[in-house]
């Protein structure tokens, strides 16, 4: 049985607790302004960063992510990996390139000159070489034009139909930290790991658009529209919703966000605008806005009331939201992803087919506002410490508020279902780490996985089984206390699995190494 297979494992015992070498993370901030044509599917844009030195070392060049590269052409790292990949191979039954053009890159004024990197495959990595070095504590001004062609959606960013997924999309340092630079080319099996800025956006576009973004929105009087109708779809869903009516032909919105390390944006003609508040324990009160296609009997009628939910459960859980926005927009249906989360903006593409999936799938996007934005874990490296963290309490949500778990969907038998939450945990647990093959280890980079079954099963479920194993062991008050504690010690910046391990093992006043030492167990947890 899962619950008593750490028992032995774990010797509870007061640790001495060590200094730590200085931590330290690089500050980077942006102001973007950038246009829409969605005649031609492009973007123009220009960018200033500020980029502060926050490390020990002196920097000559800094790598830069040009990621629409990415979708220029076959050779990429990105179609390499579609193509190798039998499960995935059927996005490329249908698509259009997309690409980044237009780079000019200034340092403090000066004009500066790029290398490509060395490995063919990684055009949408650029070296952007310093005209004097950087020293510690110091900053520059880094400015560029850019223009990107979007590609039709097939993988994260691109338009489909009239609506358009804006994500990686503008030049972006890449991180450097104790472990050097982070230059990896954008994936479809395998996700991101960014620096934490500040970021002011102006984005300029036909009129007739709603647009959900990272952020929050500074023209007063769109955001009192958006908020106007919203509260009118919320109070009568199910009736004819009240749409956004254009005023002139184009707009310009801008955008404010602090300490995250993403910018995302989605536009649409047709979206039907949610809005209501939540009202979290410290008595902090967040907006909260869902957008969905306006079409008959929609599920996200009550799409608003999911997101609620999700981040007050994961507030309550782990540590308070610390956002002043929570926002989920349905995308383009796509059954080989159900989401994609950016910093208080989750783009759902999973189809409705039932309340409990739409509802689960929308808490474990919001949930990334935790593993992934707030706690900014190495994703491409470690993807367990985003999606198992976050799967764990994905199924903890799903298990207290229906008795469902959406891997198993409506499998679940009746008399299952009529256990208490603690039992019926105890079943989905020991039925998932029973009956799923997962051969590789938790602790295996995204970029490594020969498939994205496995980079599923692992990743996300036999890390959340992982998890289970040590509430079961130590019981889920202190597992709770855990959570909160790395949270609180962690937030905004980037912890690595060893400080996971060493703020747990503070928690709980005990030593973890034969635990942590099954990430790179092989196998089942049979």
């Amino acid at each position: 049985m899962i619950k008593t297979a750490l028992t032995l494992l774990i010797s509870l015992f007061s640790i001495a607790v060590f200094a730590q070498d200085a931590y330290w993370q690089q500050q980077v901030n942006y102001s973007i302004d950038v246009s829409l044509n969605p005649a031609t599917k492009t973007l123009s844009g220009s960018e200033i960063i500020v980029y502060k030195n926050n490390s020990p070392s002196t920097l000559d060049f800094i790598w830069f992510h040009i990621y629409p590269n990415a979708y220029k052409n076959e050779t990429t790292a990105l179609f390499q990996q579609i193509k190798n990949d039998e499960s995935r191979k059927e996005k490329l039954n249908k698509y259009t390139y997309g690409h980044m053009e237009g780079l000019n890159f200034k340092v403090n004024g000066k004009v500066a000159k790029t290398e490509a990197h060395p490995n063919p495959q990684y055009i949408d990595v650029v070296k952007l070489i310093l005209p004097s070095a950087l020293k510690p504590g110091d900053s520059i001004s880094i400015s560029t034009d850019f223009k990107v062609l979007l590609p039709s959606y097939f993988s994260r960013s691109g338009y489909a139909d009239s609506q358009f997924m804006v994500t990686q999309w503008y030049p972006k340092p890449a991180v450097f930290d104790k472990n050097g630079w982070h230059e990896f080319p954008y994936l479809d099996m395998g996700e991101f790991y960014s620096e934490y800025g500040n970021y002011k956006v102006n984005i300029t576009l036909p009129a007739d658009y709603v647009v959900g973004a990272t952020g929050v929105l500074q023209n007063a009087d769109e955001l009192q529209a958006y908020k106007t109708i919203g509260a009118k779809n919320t109070l009568n869903r199910g009736n004819t919703p009240v749409l956004y009516a254009a005023k002139g032909d184009t707009k310009k919105l801008s955008y404010k966000i602090d300490d995250v390390p993403d910018f995302a944006w989605f536009a649409d003609k047709d979206l039907v605008i949610q809005y209501d508040t939540a009202k979290l324990v410290s008595g902090k009160v967040v907006d909260v806005f869902s957008y969905y296609h306006n079409k008959k009997n929609s599920l996200w009628v009550n799409s608003i009331d999911y997101v609620k939910d999700a981040v007050k459960y994961y507030s309550k859980s782990i540590g308070e939201y610390e956002y002043p926005i929570v926002q989920a927009i349905e995308g383009p249906a796509n059954n080989s992803s159900g989401g994609m989360e950016y910093p208080t903006i989750t783009l759902i593409t999973s189809p409705d087919a039932k309340k409990e999936t739409l509802d689960g799938v929308i808490a474990h996007e919001v949930g990334h506002n935790w593993f992934m934005s707030m706690l900014g874990s190495n994703e491409r490296t470690h993807t367990w410490q985003d999606e198992g963290l976050n799967t764990y309490f994905q199924f903890r949500y799903e298990a207290e508020k229906y008795r469902y778990n959406s891997l198993f969907g409506d499998k679940i038998p009746d008399n299952v279902k009529a256990l208490p939450v603690d039992k019926f945990q105890a079943a989905i647990y020991n039925t998932l780490a029973n009956a799923l093959p997962m051969n590789p280890a938790i602790e295996t980079p995204a970029a490594d996985f020969k498939t994205s079954e496995d980079y599923g099963l692992v990743s996300y479920f036999k890390t959340a089984i992982w998890l289970y194993m040590l509430e079961s062991s130590i019981g889920k008050e202190k597992m709770d206390k855990a959570f909160q504690d790395y949270f609180a010690k962690w937030k905004n910046k980037h912890p690595q699995p060893e400080d996971l391990k060493a703020s747990f093992e503070q928690s709980i006043g005990g030593k973890l190494d034969d635990y942590f030492k099954l990430l790179n167990h092989e196998g089942s947890f049979k």
